[in-house]
C-alpha cells in the first residue's frame, strides 16, 4: 500500500534537514513511539497502538538506505513486529525537503506492507490515520523548532544556581521515563470506522473473557 503525505515547517531547509534526519531526536515527537537503542546503523524503538480496549506494541528497527544532503532526500527502511502476536509491518519511507523561503515543505511517500490485525483497516483508512498522525508530528516539530529559537535568543545564565538554569542530573541518578501514550486508531479513524471495528473488538473482548474463565478454572 502506498501513502503520500506532506507538511510544512517554519524553518529554513538546511535546519529542517538537520532536525528531520536525527531519528533519535525526532522519535519522541512521533505519536506512540519511543527509541530504545541502536545496533550498528539501525535505530531500535517501539510503537504502541490502541484499538478500542486492546493495546498492541510493535518492536522495530529503522535505518537510512539513502541520505543525500544535496538533494535533501532521505530514504528509510523500517520494520516492526508485534511483541505479543503475529502481526508485522514494514515500510520504505522517502522524504524530500523543498525550500520555500524561510519555510520548508516536506513530502513523504510511504510504501507499506501490513500483516495481522492492522491489515483489516484497509488502505483508505490507514491513509486517513497516517495523515492525522503526520499532522500531529508536524505540530510537535513546529513547537520544538520554536522552542529552540527562543532558547537561542535567550541570554545564557551566568550560574547554574540562577533561576531558569538547566537542571543537572547527578551521575547514577535514576531517570524516570514518562509512559508513552498509544496511538488510538479508533479515535483517529472516526465514528464510522469505529462501527466497522466493533465486531473485531467484540471478538477480542470475548476471547479475553474466555481466557480469564479458563485460567480461573485451572486454579
Amino acid at each position: 500500500m502506498k501513502i503520500a503525505d506532506q507538511f510544512t515547517v517554519d524553518a529554513p531547509i538546511d535546519r529542517a534537514w538537520e532536525v528531520l534526519t536525527d531519528l533519535e531526536g525526532i522519535a519522541p515527537l512521533l505519536p506512540g513511539a519511543r527509541m530504545t537503542g541502536r545496533e550498528g546503523d539501525d535505530y531500535l524503538g517501539t510503537v504502541k497502538i490502541k484499538v478500542g480496549p486492546v493495546t498492541t506494541e510493535f518492536a522495530g528497527r529503522a535505518s537510512f538506505t539513502e541520505k543525500d544532503a544535496q538533494s535533501h532526500t532521505a530514504v528509510i527502511d523500517a520494520r516492526g513486529r508485534e511483541k505479543r502476536g503475529s502481526g508485522n509491518a514494514s515500510a520504505t519511507i522517502t522524504a524530500r525537503l523543498h525550500g520555500e523561503g524561510d519555510a520548508t515543505r516536506v513530502t513523504v511517500d510511504t510504501d507499506m506492507k501490513v500483516v495481522g490485525k492492522l491489515a483489516q483497516f484497509g488502505s483508505g483508512m490507514i491513509a486517513q490515520v497516517s495523515a492525522k498522525l503526520m499532522g500531529q508530528f508536524a505540530s510537535s516539530l513546529e513547537d520544538r523548532l520554536a522552542a529552540e529559537t527562543r532558547e537561542t535568543a535567550a541570554p545564557v545564565p551566568e550560574s547554574a544556581d540562577m533561576p531558569g538554569a538547566p537542571m543537572v542530573v547527578p551521575p547514577g541518578a535514576d531517570v524516570v521515563e514518562s509512559e508513552v501514550e498509544p496511538i488510538d486508531l479508533v479515535a483517529l479513524s472516526g465514528v464510522g470506522a469505529a462501527r466497522r471495528l466493533l465486531p473485531w473488538l467484540a471478538a477480542a473482548i470475548a476471547a479475553a473473557v474466555v481466557f480469564t474463565v479458563l485460567r480461573s478454572r485451572r486454579r
